[in-house]
This record gives structure tokens, C-alpha cells and sequence, in this order.
């Protein structure tokens, strides 16, 4: 194939709409909610120190259930999508019971309020990246990792919220700044464009 062919086929492609850009969007939605919904759970226990049981179940069914309706349309037969269901169902009830373990009443003595909460998420993230493994998913398996590198994040971010504080009153000072002496920077068009007009 010449380099003519190869210009003119790529002439004739369309470029990227907004419409195929909504779809992408739209596709990558039940991740990035799963995502957004794990790091609220893990900023409300921080803030509340009280560990949210019931939403980390509900958060790991949910994954699940995305496992399952993301996979379902690429797995062909009957067989195929019952297998399907089936073996995610078990690696889902799996880490449910896992979760569950952690919040014996025995275990939980060990165990300070806010770690509960990160415990919580590590299990999930854990369960979501070995989904992710098995159904050879890079967005199930990219959601996972996300979650397990928001937990040493989080530990991370207590210590330093003040730091953050200081760079986000930086960060908006130079904004305020640099727009402030665009609005009084005085335009150099406006003496071109009447002298243009005079000639």
C-alpha cells in the first residue's frame, strides 16, 4: 500500500465526534461511580469514625452485579453467561463473608473504628482487581487498583491536609493573580485596528 492509499483512507475516516465521546463516557460511567462511591465511603468513615457495614456490602454487590451486565454481552451461549453469573456470584459471596469476618465483635476489639473502614476497602479493592484477573477486564481490574492504592492515599492525606490547604490558598492566590493582571493588561488590538481604520 502506498503512502497516497494510506493518506487518502485516512482522509476519509471521520474525525472523533462528540457523539463517540459520550459513548466512551457512557461506557466508563459504572466505573468511575463505583470509584466515586468507594472513596465517599472511605472520607465519611474518616470524618464520622463510625464504619459503614451495611454500604460496603451494598458497594461489593454492586461491583459485582457491574461484572456481570459489563461481561454479559461479549460472553456467547447459555452455558457461557450461567457460568458467568455463577462464578461471580461465589467470588462476590466470597468476599461479602470475608467483610463480614472482620466485623465479629471479636475482631472488631482489635480493631480502631477508621481501620474498619480501610479494612472494608482493601477486601473490596482486593475482590474488584481479582475480578478484574479473571474476567480479563481492564477497567474492573484498573478499578480495583484503584481502590487498594486509595487506602495507604487516605492515611497519607490526614497527615497532610494542612500541606493541601496551603497549595490549594497558592493555587487559587496565582489564579486570582494571573487573571487580575489579564483584566488590566490594556489591549494592544484596539490602537492597530484604528490606525488600520484612519489609513
Amino acid at each position: 500500500m502506498t503512502e497516497i492509499d494510506a493518506q487518502q483512507r485516512d482522509a476519509s475516516e471521520p474525525p472523533p465526534t462528540r457523539a463517540g465521546t459520550a459513548r466512551f463516557l457512557w461506557q466508563q460511567l459504572p466505573y468511575l461511580v463505583a470509584l466515586t462511591l468507594a472513596i465517599a465511603g472511605v472520607a465519611y468513615t474518616n470524618v464520622s469514625h463510625q464504619p459503614l457495614v451495611g454500604y460496603w456490602e451494598f458497594l461489593a454487590l454492586a461491583i459485582g452485579v457491574v461484572c456481570v451486565v459489563t461481561k454479559w454481552p461479549e460472553t456467547e451461549g447459555r452455558e457461557n453467561r450461567i457460568r458467568l453469573i455463577w462464578t461471580q456470584a461465589l467470588h462476590w459471596i466470597a468476599v461479602l463473608i470475608t467483610m463480614n469476618i472482620m466485623l465479629l465483635a471479636g475482631v472488631q476489639q482489635l480493631l480502631p473504628t477508621p481501620a474498619t473502614g480501610l479494612v472494608l476497602l482493601t477486601l473490596l479493592a482486593l475482590g474488584t482487581f481479582l475480578a478484574g484477573v479473571s474476567l480479563l477486564s481492564l477497567q474492573i481490574a484498573f478499578l480495583g487498583l484503584a481502590m487498594g492504592v486509595a487506602v495507604p492515599a487516605i492515611s497519607w492525606l490526614k497527615q497532610s491536609i494542612f500541606f493541601f490547604l496551603l497549595g490549594a490558598v497558592l493555587l487559587i492566590g496565582l489564579a486570582l493573580a494571573f487573571w487580575l493582571r489579564q483584566d488590566q493588561r490594556p489591549s494592544v488590538d484596539a490602537p492597530e485596528a484604528r490606525h488600520q481604520a484612519e489609513a
